[in-house]
């Protein structure tokens, strides 16, 4: 049966980011059979589609293009069966009042914790995300965590794309039958030839690669640090950081101060096909992060045939299993972070067995298996 399919998105190509390359997956797959609307912040359509897309512009101050948003929700709701939205908050909250007032089927995806994301940004914590959800809050992060705790427990399904975040949202008073866990999907990218994707970003060396917003939890800050060590192991490493954020000049004065600037490079946000000639130019994957929901940049890393160092924390256990697909240290620590990726680099048999590892690895994690999953809750 056709059905008519709402999806609710804070971002959407032709921004970058995991939720923006999910929703334009999503609605290209759903609208082949049934009607799909997309509802975004953003700027102008670039492109033909088959869903029809609906933006609410950036230009508007950010609470005024929120109410914005609302109203587009109250017009376009009555016309389609179920809303999807693609968070809790920004586009969460304002979608379950429009669900609730047209009795619509709700179905929200959580990637992360929007309550703790924000203070860690502001600064107002510097707990871990484990040891945030108990602790106690105020203002804003109090009213944030409400919220979303509210939107789930509301929601007529809840997608979280690992156990990790289930287990979190079933911690907020969600009941079990109606949390889904559908791990993300990634297509394996066309990797070019490695010289040549080295001459086409302008970077030379053997290239330490780590992907990410530039936001304190990712750990980038370690990672320039202990580049003088890493030098020590070799002196052609190269650390490349891809991303945006607000990071991102605190990260550039480091790099000057420590003199690195010929050896560690921020070269900014890049879209889907500039980042899949990063993968290819590079030669070792590190994501030192305390906090991970579950990481796209790992799975798209392993299929560029890239060797992987993370962290042991949140959806990256999902993914890693430790000394046979890649290796997991403990978030900032120096010691073990210089250590595996002198492992990596110095012991071939290693290097190569997470290279094959890796990318037996995502073929449990395609895009088309997310995509029929996700359908049979939306459609159902």
């Amino acid at each position: 049966m056709k059905k008519r399919i709402l999806i609710a998105t804070g971002i959407f190509p032709p921004e970058i980011g995991g939720p923006a390359t999910y929703a334009l997956l999503l609605a290209r797959h759903l609208s082949r059979n049934h009607k799909v609307t997309v509802l975004t912040f953003g700027g102008e359509k670039h492109a033909r589609e088959d869903f029809n897309l609906v933006y609410v512009s950036r230009i508007w101050p950010k609470g005024l293009r929120h109410l914005i948003l609302l109203v587009k929700l109250f017009v376009l709701t009555p016309g389609h069966d179920v809303i999807f939205a693609l968070n809790a908050v920004s586009v969460g909250w304002p979608s379950s009042i429009a669900a609730r007032v047209y009795k619509k089927k709700f179905v929200v995806k959580i990637v992360g914790d929007y309550a703790w994301e924000t203070a860690m940004n502001r600064g107002q914590t510097h707990l871990l995300i484990d040891e945030f959800q108990n602790s106690p809050k105020t203002g804003k992060i109090r009213r944030l965590d409400r919220i979303q705790r509210r939107i789930c427990r509301q929601a007529d399904t809840v997608i979280a794309p690992s156990e990790y975040l289930a287990g979190i949202v079933r911690d907020w008073g969600v009941r079990l039958e109606k949390i889904k866990i559908i791990y993300n999907g990634v297509d394996v990218p066309n990797v070019v030839d490695r010289q040549e994707a080295k001459n086409k970003i302008g970077i030379a060396g053997n290239i330490i690669l780590s992907v990410g917003r530039l936001v304190p939890w990712k750990g980038f800050k370690m990672l320039i640090k202990i580049m003088p060590k890493l030098l020590e192991i070799n002196q052609f490493f190269t650390l490349v950081v891809v991303g945006d954020g607000p990071e991102k000049s605190i990260l550039e004065s480091m790099v000057k101060n420590l003199g690195l600037s010929r050896k560690v490079h921020v070269v900014g946000r890049k879209n889907k096909e500039q980042l899949v000639d990063y993968l290819a130019a590079a030669d070792i994957f590190v994501l030192n992060t305390s906090y991970e929901g579950f990481s796209h940049q790992i799975l798209e890393a392993m299929g560029a045939g890239l060797p992987i160092v993370t962290t042991g924390v949140g959806g990256n256990k999902e993914v890693i299993h430790q000394g046979e697909n890649g290796f997991m240290v403990k978030y900032n620590d120096e010691f073990n972070l210089v250590e595996a990726i002198k492992t990596i680099w110095t012991v071939p048999e290693i290097r190569e067995r997470f290279i094959e590892e890796g990318k037996k690895t995502i073929e449990k994690f395609s895009s088309k298996k997310m995509i029929s999953e996700t359908t049979q809750i939306l459609t159902r």
